[in-house]
């Protein structure tokens, strides 16, 4: 099993309440029950406001590195990830279980 996360911070004056990013938002939250090799999935907004916290996370698991790969690839996380690339920066990490 592969535990994916993924933490966004959103790019200097770009707010969460702004159109684009709602859109972001809702991107991600519509891949749960699309992506065939997600086992479980979760995002949202960070409830801490610690000038060292991420405003926004991923957390999902898939069956082992080929599953991670059909997921990183889809079309609809692809469009996801693609969206957030115009106002957010992030980090990747993925732990094998």
């Amino acid at each position: 099993m592969i535990r994916h996360l993924v933490l966004f911070k959103l790019n200097e004056g770009v707010s969460r309440e702004e159109p684009r990013v709602a859109e972001g938002h809702k991107a991600f939250a519509a891949l749960d029950g699309v992506v065939p090799e997600l086992k479980s999935w979760q995002c949202g907004w960070n409830i801490t406001e610690r000038d060292i916290a991420y405003d926004y996370a991923i957390v999902c698991d898939v069956e082992d590195r080929d599953a991670l790969q059909r997921y990183l690839t889809h079309p609809d996380h692809q469009a996801a990830a693609a969206l957030w690339r115009a106002f957010a920066t992030w980090v990747v990490a993925d732990l094998e279980s």
